[in-house]
């Protein structure tokens, strides 16, 4: 296994699927001396899409990075190419969206301070006050926004000028209950990921736990997704289930979930690659591609 350095980089890429991507991608890699230490592969023969990981080293000399990111450009027309790439020894910036509930938020602040999370808690944002204490007590800067109704303009332009002030590579709602208006979530898509507190399809919407007592369910989880237009519809990253029976209550339901939450929430943030692009970047983003039926449901206010 090779050993991190700072002329490593992490290569993402998704296109149409055809013949040759590969050999293009590699060859153009080649051409500015960078060497493929292992690479992954997969085609989504529903959406007829090719996506690909490569982890690229250059071994004889610091890459340009200009010139790595000009080559890539030249396939984007031919083979409508989008990528990212993100260097090691950069650490994503991170913006933490929460309501009221906070074990989402205190897991992934202890993790960043464990040294787990590899990526710079640039800030927390929040409809309510209540949680600066945490904020502090962790030393990251502390926004409280209020909001009046969901997807409320004027709230969300003072939110978009702190996440571009501080050039936010991801942001993360840890039980942020409030609904993103579509411009809000199209701004900054593919980089938004929301914990949704059941195992979606199933008891999309709010109230999850309420929903599974009643149907007597034997399984509860969590799900991470993308967030979209449509809520809890987006892309799913991460998920994970633990066992029920008739003995738990409703409280017990809630307090298992919570803890399936903090769980899938940071394999999310730490699985989920960012390479510092701007909202405004004309490549685009990685996408996810999603597999099954979509899955509607509403999100509770509070």
């Amino acid at each position: 296994m090779s050993t991190t350095t700072p002329h490593e980089a992490v290569v993402l890429i998704h296109c149409p699927d055809r013949p040759g991507i590969v050999a293009q991608v590699t060859n153009c890699l080649n051409d500015v001396g960078g060497n493929i230490l292992d690479a992954a592969q997969h085609t989504d023969f529903q959406s007829g899409t090719f996506l690909q990981r490569l982890h690229v080293s250059w071994p004889d000399q610091a890459p340009d990075v200009d010139a790595v990111d000009a080559a890539l450009a030249e396939l984007r027309d031919p083979l409508q190419l989008n990528w990212r790439i993100q260097w090691s020894g950069s650490l994503r910036k991170v913006a933490i969206f929460v309501s009221r509930e906070d074990h989402c938020l205190h897991d992934l602040l202890l993790l960043r301070r464990d040294g787990q999370l590899n990526c710079r808690i640039a800030m927390i944002v929040s409809n309510h006050a209540g949680l600066a204490d945490v904020a502090r007590r962790f030393d990251v800067p502390f926004h409280h926004t209020p909001v009046a109704h969901s997807g409320d303009e004027q709230a969300e332009a003072v939110q978009r000028a702190l996440l571009d002030s501080e050039c936010i590579d991801l942001i993360v709602l840890a039980r942020y209950m409030q609904v993103l208006s579509p411009t809000f979530v199209e701004a900054y898509r593919d980089r938004i990921i929301n914990i949704h507190h059941s195992f979606l399809p199933a008891f999309a919407g709010g109230r999850p736990y309420h929903q599974a007592h009643e149907k007597g369910v034997k399984l509860i989880g969590a799900t991470a997704h993308f967030a979209t237009a449509n809520l809890d519809d987006g892309p799913i990253i991460e998920q994970g289930v633990t066992r029920v029976t008739h003995r738990d209550r409703v409280e017990d339901m809630i307090r298992k979930g919570r803890d399936i939450e903090r769980t899938v929430l940071a394999r999310a943030v730490r699985g989920r690659p960012c390479s510092g692009m701007g909202p405004s970047s004309p490549r685009g983003g990685l996408r996810a591609v999603r597999h099954g039926a979509p899955v509607r449901g509403r999100r509770v206010k509070r």
